[in-house]
């Protein structure tokens, strides 16, 4: 037990009294709302995708064809295995980052001290604070004083100090010292309870699952604009009504895009593993996406820009007989050895760094260590030749009363302190009179030696970095400045005042709640914003930004609030993961605009065979095929070879529904004027027909893919190998369902050949026309579409 000696020590509550209060006030923790599995299941089995597969699953089963059921059941299915998957491995993830508060705190009930759980505290507990423990609750100091190591709750580096009567927050860091402590909240009441509060409200819409649904409704809105009128026309005509059945069916499963979701999930997993094995973990998959529209990088000062290690910044020497190495010396001799408090390591380092030879002998007889409430130390130093001087070090004013001596209160010290450093003053005496001041030493929290090439590369990418840091204005410049940042800073006083967060480069003196609204702002703005933090002060704007970025050394807290966790120091992987964003998103845009072109064309060719020949030209089992053949086949796509875009790369659905639209009507034209020739030239068969329109799809669907990949030359750039695999597979496969007339009927070789050589042909005509399909929409003024296509797989 380390409690302060000859004080007053309050009894503490009773054990009936603090049960009572346990009751009332509740357990001395966070809680999370639960979010069973069962939920979670259903959850994905509740949406427009899923609803369009259950309604085909049940439409099959009425009508008797179970195998076209159990097709659409599986892929069903595998859509929710896979994303459950990934969201469990994320909530593992979670699960190992995530701490709760301090588990063992020394209490006082009943009259002595004992050991309890921090969750069992209650207000009005009397709580010892010793060197080295976390302070489990908010509280009042009543004994003693303690040095306070706040900067994962406010973003100050320099520790606080706090005697009676100052309060001490849950979370801080015991540095220095030891107190006695009465708890005046506890949970969500405490100020790190009202922050983690404000992170279960904080949330920012997912890009991924707005374009699913958008795409989704865009789909669905135009195809059901085309089966309505099919339905229509086929009434008119005396279509049987099984046969009307079964062509409402295969048009609802073309209108489908089934492996949409699992595509965005598996992409986003398969990159996620790239960045776990660069040390950069992802706790929520939607998080790559944002990533790669990122605009704004909010990042905190400390412990994120800076190493949150104080060091000797400066050293001023007050006169010229005293150079500035006798000045660290002197101070050095009044810094416990051994010891953990970071300013005298600090100053010893600095001190054996820069070596005074006059104090080679020098040894301390009496050592009095930093006292909060007085805020000097002392020490008494036998110089080696039989004389003994006394070395006071501290805060200018605490050690200026002692010496008396107005030096304190000079240009230098204000000067250093101008410069957002924490001043200490020195002072030197010899016999019984008053020490005076040698000089002041700087201390600081310098940036890390890879923060300024971060945010010159981030900059260059396209993303705008601003600070924001809870330090004071002066020391915010000093950083903004050591780092590349512009000189606009904006303070939270100037917030209150103006109303509303200007535009700046550095954002100071802020609170976690301040934090939070600016990164709201921004997105309010239009922009898609990054934070980058480590304090639990951080976890609010973390969980609010798109893309929330924890740094190695962050808290746990602070951890679990973001959606991305560096696991290795320094701030490299901020880079590596926006550059593996955009490789996401080239690789997802270009499998979006592949179904979006199959999508909107396989209603129009299946109503452009209805009109040819008053049939369905596909069976409910052959658009089940094609949506394995077609859809899950090609999400080898989430592996393909791709080079990032340079600037940030927003989804618009509204411009790539347009190109893909262009590359539909081109496969349809292709499509319908295959099954033409076929029906009218060569009178095929129904049956025939039908395995012919079902190849000519797959062929077709396979030449998009490598035409709409590379917005420059279709040879600009090679193909990934798992892609050509999963080509030949699909073609493969098509080829070998149609010579053996398994599920279909069968087609002559030479039939196959030539609709082989003729696809060939469509795609040499399709990369010709590409360029000036992308010209039109530049023409029409689709600016997202321009930056879009030039940045793309290298377009120049």
């Amino acid at each position: 037990m380390n409690a302060p000696t000859d004080i007053d020590i309050p009894n503490g509550l009773s054990s009936e009294e603090a049960a009572k209060r346990l009751t009332q006030w509740g357990a001395n923790e966070i809680s999370e709302p639960p979010n069973p599995l069962l939920q979670r299941v259903a959850a994905r089995f509740w949406s427009p995708i899923p609803w369009m597969l259950e309604a085909a699953i049940l439409l099959q089963l009425i009508t008797g064809e179970r195998i076209e059921a159990f097709i659409i059941g599986a892929l069903l299915v595998f859509n929710v295995a896979l994303g459950l998957f990934q969201e469990q491995r994320a909530k593992q993830v979670i699960d190992v980052l995530k701490k709760k508060l301090t588990p063992i705190a020394s209490v006082r009930r009943d009259g002595v001290w004992t050991q309890l759980p921090a969750a069992a505290i209650v207000p009005g507990d009397v709580v010892d604070l010793s060197l080295g423990c976390v302070v489990p609750a908010d509280m009042r100091i009543v004994a003693g004083a303690v040095s306070l190591d706040q900067s994962m709750l406010t973003g100050e580096s320099v520790p606080a100090e706090a005697s009676i009567g100052a309060s001490a927050y849950a979370g801080a860091l015991v540095r220095r010292g030891s107190a006695i402590g009465e708890v005046t909240a506890t949970g969500s009441r405490t100020y790190f309870g009202r922050t983690a509060e404000l992170v279960k409200i904080a949330s920012s819409e997912s890009t991924e699952q707005h374009t699913i649904v958008t795409v989704v409704r865009n789909l669905a809105v135009f195809n059901a604009a085309v089966i309505t009128m099919l339905v229509a026309y086929v009434q008119v005509t005396g279509m049987p009504l099984h046969h009307l059945l079964a062509l409402v069916l295969t048009a609802l499963l073309a209108s489908i895009p089934v492996a949409l979701p699992a595509t965005f999930t598996l992409g986003s997993a398969l990159s996620a593993r790239r960045l776990a094995a660069e040390g950069i973990l992802l706790t929520r998959l939607s998080a790559l996406q944002e990533a790669a529209s990122v605009d704004v990088l909010c990042v905190d000062k400390t412990g994120t820009l800076t190493a949150n290690t104080i060091r000797v910044a400066a050293v001023r020497a007050v006169t010229p007989e005293i150079t500035e190495s006798d000045v660290l010396a002197y101070a050095a001799l009044a810094s416990e050895e051994g010891s953990l408090d970071a300013v005298d390591t600090a100053i010893r380092r600095a001190s054996e760094e820069k070596p005074s030879p006059s104090f080679a002998k020098a040894a301390v007889t009496s050592f009095t260590p930093f006292d909060p409430a007085s805020r000097i130390s002392q020490a008494w130093v036998n110089a080696g030749d039989g004389s003994e001087f006394q070395v006071l070090k501290g805060s200018p004013s605490a050690v200026a009363a002692v010496a008396q001596d107005e030096l304190a209160t000079s240009a230098q010290a204000r000067a250093l302190s101008a410069q957002g450093q924490r001043v200490l003053a020195v002072a030197v005496g010899a016999g019984p009179g008053r020490p005076r001041i040698v000089g002041f030493i700087g201390l600081a929290d310098p940036p890390r030696p890879d923060s300024a090439l971060l945010l010159a590369q981030v900059r260059a990418m396209g993303v705008r970095p601003v600070m924001v840091t809870g330090d004071a204005e002066p020391t915010a410049a000093v950083v903004a400045e050591a780092v590349g940042l512009g000189p606009r800073i904006m303070t939270s006083e100037s917030l209150q005042r103006d109303g509303q967060w200007q535009d700046a480069d550095v954002y100071a003196e802020v609170y976690p709640e301040d934090k939070f609204r600016l990164v709201r702002t921004f997105q309010d703005r239009g922009h898609v914003v990054a934070m980058c933090g480590d304090g639990v002060n951080d976890a609010p704007a973390l969980r609010q930004a798109q893309a929330g970025i924890a740094v190695a050394t962050a808290t746990d807290v602070a951890k679990a609030a973001a959606a991305v966790v560096l696991t290795k120091p320094g701030l490299n992987g901020i880079v590596t993961t926006i550059i593996e964003a955009r490789c996401a998103f080239e690789r997802l845009t270009t499998y979006a605009l592949n179904a979006l072109a199959k999508k909107f064309q396989l209603v129009l060719f299946l109503a452009a065979g209805v009109l040819m020949t008053g049939h369905a030209i596909l069976t409910p089992l052959l658009m089940a095929l094609l949506l394995v053949t077609g859809d899950f086949i090609t999400m080898a796509l989430t592996i393909d070879r791709v080079t990032p875009s340079p600037s940030p790369a927003a989804w618009d659905t509204k411009y790539v529904t347009r190109l893909a639209a262009l590359y539909g009507l081109c496969q349809l034209m292709f499509g319908t004027g295959v099954i033409a020739a076929a029906f009218y030239g060569f009178h095929f068969s129904l049956d025939s027909l039908r395995t012919l329109a079902f190849v000519t799809l797959v062929f077709a669907s396979q030449a998009i893919v490598y035409v709409a990949r590379e917005r420059h030359g279709v040879l600009q750039s090679r193909p990934g190998a798992w892609l050509f695999v999963s080509s030949l597979i699909d073609i493969a496969l098509a080829i070998g369902l149609a010579t053996s007339g398994v599920m279909m009927a069968p087609l002559r070789p030479l039939v196959i050949s030539a609709l082989l050589v003729a696809t060939l042909f469509f795609a040499g005509v399709l990369e010709t026309a590409k360029a000036a399909i992308l010209a039109l929409l530049r023409r029409k003024g689709h600016t997202t579409l321009n930056a879009y296509v030039q940045t793309h797989h290298g377009w120049n």
